[in-house]
């Protein structure tokens, strides 16, 4: 008797253990997604993120922004897609991340491959190529000339503190500031 009230007691507290676990860790992403939808990381946050913590962060304000249908694809063999989506207009969203050291700048290959890919292979409606650092001025031009909306630092910036993604889009190819702001920024970020 003895042993069979020591049993149930034990798996008492191994179910109360495991159901506090479990409430904490739906707890913790319950957080994780809240901050995403209110935008609450700062950009030194954001710098933080692992690479696929950015993607999951860009999904998380794609979802803020009203998206459906929001599938974190990336990884090896995405081909370059690394968030797809649709709006909330019924266009299909395909996004590319790099979560680069503020310090570096989106080459212009980096553009092309997803240049290559986002029309044809996804059949994207809207394409985004979203950024923690610049983009050079030849992956800047493509973009523009491509109709790829290039979210650079500062349009990330204006996206994570509440913008709507569909609002940036008539900004592609604006921003990464002047001669005065860039020397600042590199200032700032410069490499250590």
């Amino acid at each position: 008797m003895a042993a069979a009230v020591a049993g149930a007691a034990g798996a008492l507290l191994w179910w109360l253990w495991r159901t506090d676990r479990l409430h904490r860790t739906g707890d913790r992403r319950w957080r994780e997604a809240d901050a995403v939808r209110a935008g609450h990381l700062s950009l030194a946050e954001v710098d933080a993120l692992s690479w696929q913590e950015f993607e999951r962060y860009v999904a998380g304000l794609c979802r803020r922004d009203g998206c459906r249908d929001v599938v974190v694809t990336g990884g090896s063999g995405d081909l370059a897609a690394d968030v797809t989506a649709t709006l909330p207009d019924g266009r299909r969203l395909v996004v590319q991340c790099k979560h680069y050291a503020p310090h570096r700048y989106v080459p212009s290959g980096d553009m092309q491959k997803f240049l290559g890919t986002a029309w044809l292979h996804h059949r994207a409606d809207v394409a985004v190529f979203a950024a923690t650092c610049p983009f050079s001025r030849a992956a800047l031009d493509l973009a523009a000339d491509h109709r790829i909306l290039a979210v650079h630092r500062d349009l990330l910036g204006l996206w994570n503190t509440g913008t709507p993604l569909t609002a940036l889009l008539p900004l592609n190819g604006a921003g990464q500031g002047d001669a005065a702001h860039r020397r600042r920024w590199r200032e700032t970020y410069g490499r250590r």
